[in-house]
């Protein structure tokens, strides 16, 4: 199986997580191979600054001035293999404050928000070696474990409502789209091809669920109805899309794509049409989401020869770094921003 990270989620061959998670199916199991998504979610900040401030990038590869941050905007969950295995951490919205939330020798990935800001949904291989889906406090406490067999379950994402996790299983022989109640119960195949079929988000209003799949021969995005109905593909392709992420409003869904001959962040209206590339540097650049007001996107980019955090504002410009470190810095997803009466 071969796809991408989205944000952490989108699964491709050449993940290190994906390659990571294959090895230790193969050990338990010897059976098929799979490869994780480094599922991405999402940023927030605000415009542009005037002055220059340039990092330190490859030859030929632009600088962006910093986008200076607002307040009140959240956390950032994200995955780190800093401290020798991929764990979850979060940190402030201007990069600070890093902090490993999971704790402990397996490899935890794929966070995802509830829709209140206060729990996170992700996978582990804590329980056995296999990918498990768990949910936790947003500090990483009173840990629940929502699946529990010997396949793999990835890429979780929260319903708008916070009711239902939508997530990708191999349960059945290959990867399928599957619902669950937001405690685990009454987990329910929405997808049923020949196919691979993953990372799957809620639209906003939860009227959709967008999500990769290669049943055209193609990897492509479709949307369908939340029962597994009404699919329509957006992209149609003959080369490869992936991690798709609505934005907070519902008209627009970015992705990454190979179709300019490497990784880029596109930027699509929900239809599929205007498509448009926002990054248009060499290096690879995926994992995109938006921020809770739809003004930046965050995502994963290879400039600084490991993977790393930036932000860009939404037409892609202003593109800032947030991690600086020489392991690898994958899945950010932006902590919802609640408002209290």
């Amino acid at each position: 199986m071969s796809y991408f990270p989205r944000s952490h989620a989108i699964i491709y061959s050449g993940s290190i997580l994906n390659q990571l998670m294959r090895k230790e199916k193969e050990k338990l199991m010897k059976k098929t191979e799979i490869f994780l998504i480094t599922v991405i979610l999402i940023s927030a900040l605000s415009g542009c600054g005037k002055e220059s401030n340039p990092i330190s990038t490859p030859t030929n590869i632009p600088t962006f001035p910093p986008i200076p941050l607002g307040e009140e905007i959240g956390k950032i969950a994200f995955v780190s293999d800093r401290d020798g295995n991929y764990e979850i951490y979060v940190m402030n919205a201007d990069g600070s404050n890093q902090t490993n939330i999971t704790n402990n020798i397996s490899h935890d990935v794929h966070p995802d928000w509830s829709p209140d800001g206060q729990k996170i949904v992700f996978v582990s291989t804590r329980d056995g070696g296999f990918a498990e889906i768990y949910v936790m406090d947003a500090n990483g406490d009173n840990l629940i474990r929502l699946t529990n067999n010997s396949w793999v379950d990835l890429a979780p994402n929260w319903s708008p409502d916070g009711r239902k996790i939508v997530f990708q299983s191999d349960r059945d022989g290959n990867d399928e789209i599957y619902v669950m109640d937001s405690d685990g119960s009454n987990q329910t195949r929405l997808t049923n091809v020949d196919t691979q079929d993953y990372t799957p988000v809620w639209s906003p209003d939860g009227s959709k669920i967008a999500f990769g799949t290669k049943r055209n021969g193609n990897y492509d995005i479709y949307v369908m109805d939340p029962s597994g109905s009404s699919l329509v593909n957006l992209t149609n392709k003959s080369t490869g899309d992936f991690d798709p992420a609505w934005s907070p409003d519902g008209r627009k869904i970015a992705l990454y794509s190979n179709r300019d001959g490497n990784r880029e962040i596109y930027v699509m209206d929900a239809d599929g049409n205007n498509q448009t590339n926002l990054t248009n540097i060499s290096e690879y650049e995926v994992s995109p989401n938006w921020s809770p007001d739809g003004r930046i996107i965050v995502f994963i980019s290879y400039r600084d020869g490991n993977s790393e955090i930036y932000v860009m504002l939404a037409d892609g410009s202003c593109q800032t770094r947030l991690t600086n470190n020489p392991d690898r810095d994958l899945s950010p997803v932006w902590q919802p921003v609640t408002t209290t009466p």
